[in-house]
């Protein structure tokens, strides 16, 4: 089956031809660090770090990039109030970033560009516009004048006169800034400095760029004139990757990007996240409380990435449930391999392996190839259950060997693997801490069922392997191992 993605630009899902047969190269828009990052930041990073991953899986060889935004009035008024510097803040929440990143299993990107060390590279670029009439100097200020790109509007599908003025994004323009455009639509590719601001000498004066120029700039010096995938959230699509298109394609005159994808909106509770509404949750906030960044991440996974997605209790405690039967699968072969007379070989389920792969390359749905992971993952539970309580399978040993074996690489392409580490470090008794917790919950659970016979079995299991347990005041049990 080929892969087909949909296209932003083009609004439908087209088969993925790459520039270069077997290369991809890819951008995503990164965060800019003035602060911890949220869901939202979360969500895009899963998925893009799993589309990379798919990718690379499939056989494509993949150069991913991610900026760092760390010229900004956003870090700029932090820096104000804390008494400290852009810089300072910058390198703060940029390192943040990437311990929240580790934890929810995100692979770094190839290459991480900052606005800061790509100056040269969006002097030349405004430049080069310039020499194209395609950016006019006023009074320090350098801006782009929109109607001179006549197909400015095809990504977001909105026509000039519906837009709004004043494009020019995250950069503040009072009244006399915006007198010196030509047009209200027009944007700024290079403001004029301002007392106490960080500035940089320029052909045009001190000051800095805008927002937009910094990706057409990082993109170019990185990934050269047309890239394959072009990523990042659907609140980017406009102004920031139609003035992207803008600036880039008025230079090369070549598409910026084949394919633009966008990821949906989150909400909390069925509202948009926001710091007003007390709705705001941190990645951080939320592993601290503490949620299984595995169950993070399948939550983001389950869902369609180009919809909205709905934070709640209720969801994320699902995503729980669902990644603990997906690691039980994957704990099989640790378990029982031996007992079953595994001989080490690492053969997959071709039928599974092609329908995950059906499944995905229809447009990254995620969520359709977990289908097939949860399949295997409770198989694999049922099988483990009659070897425990019959002595005996029903699957054969090696078609259950090429299940397990299809479970933990699929797994890695999704980017679940990275916690199953500390699941399966066993001790003597063959039982990690994790799955002990684990059926000490079902315990709980058969208890509170009044179901005593299970929650005796799951004790006398326990037990078996070396494990007591102490049942104390408050429904709250112990354990150690013996």
């Amino acid at each position: 089956m080929t892969l087909t993605l949909y296209n932003t630009l083009t609004g439908r899902k087209e088969p993925f031809k790459p520039v270069k047969t077997g290369e991809v190269r890819m951008y995503c828009c990164g965060i800019t660090p003035y602060d911890y990052c949220h869901l939202g930041h979360a969500r895009t990073c899963i998925i893009w770090d799993t589309a990379r991953r798919y990718l690379q899986w499939r056989g494509y060889e993949v150069s991913y990039v991610q900026n760092f935004t760390d010229i900004d009035d956003k870090i700029l008024n932090r820096a104000r109030q804390e008494g400290t510097s852009m810089e300072s803040v910058s390198e703060r929440f940029i390192q943040a970033y990437f311990e929240d990143m580790e934890r929810l299993g995100v692979k770094q990107a190839d290459s991480y560009p900052r606005a800061t060390h790509a100056l040269d590279g969006i002097k030349r670029l405004i430049y080069d516009l310039e020499q194209k009439d395609y950016a006019y100097p006023a009074g320090g200020d350098v801006y782009y004048p929109v109607r001179h790109f006549t197909e400015y509007g095809k990504l977001s599908k909105r026509k000039l006169e519906d837009l709004q003025a004043g494009a020019s994004g995250r950069v503040d323009l009072d009244a006399s800034e915006e007198s010196k455009k030509k047009d209200p639509f027009d944007f700024a590719l290079w403001k004029a400095s301002k007392p106490g601001e960080p500035s940089w000498e320029s052909p045009w004066g001190p000051g800095r760029p805008g927002w937009h120029i910094e990706c057409s700039a990082m993109i170019r010096e990185k990934l050269g004139e047309t890239i394959d995938i072009h990523t990042g959230g659907s609140d980017l699509i406009f102004p920031h990757h139609e003035n992207e298109i803008a600036q880039s394609e008025a230079v090369t005159g070549q598409p910026l990007a084949l394919y633009w994808l966008h990821t949906g909106m989150v909400k909390v509770g069925g509202e948009k996240m926001s710091k007003s509404l007390g709705n705001f949750i941190t990645i951080r906030e939320l592993l601290d409380q503490p949620v299984d960044p595995m169950a993070v991440r399948l939550f983001v996974l389950q869902a369609q990435y180009r919809k909205p997605l709905d934070f709640t209790d209720d969801a994320i405690a699902a995503a729980t449930n669902g990644w603990h039967t997906l690691r039980e699968g994957l704990l099989f072969g640790y378990q029982y391999g031996e007992q079953l007379g595994w001989q080490n070989s690492s053969q997959l389920s071709t039928p599974l392996v092609q329908r995950f792969q059906d499944a995905v390359d229809e447009d990254f749905n995620f969520a359709g190839g977990l289908a097939v992971l949860f399949e295997i993952a409770k198989e694999l539970r049922r099988e483990g259950n009659l070897l425990v309580h019959e002595g005996t399978t029903k699957i054969p040993s090696q078609e259950l060997e090429k299940q397990w074996h299809t479970l933990l690489e699929l797994t890695q392409v999704l980017g679940l693997q990275a916690q199953l580490e500390e699941a399966t470090e066993k001790s003597a008794t063959g039982l990690s801490d994790a799955e002990i917790e684990a059926l000490i919950e079902q315990r709980v659970q058969a208890r509170k069922a009044k179901n005593y016979a299970e929650s005796d079995r799951i004790r006398d299991q326990l037990q078996a392997q070396g494990i007591t347990l102490i049942d104390k005041s408050g429904g709250v049990t112990i354990w150690h191992r013996n």
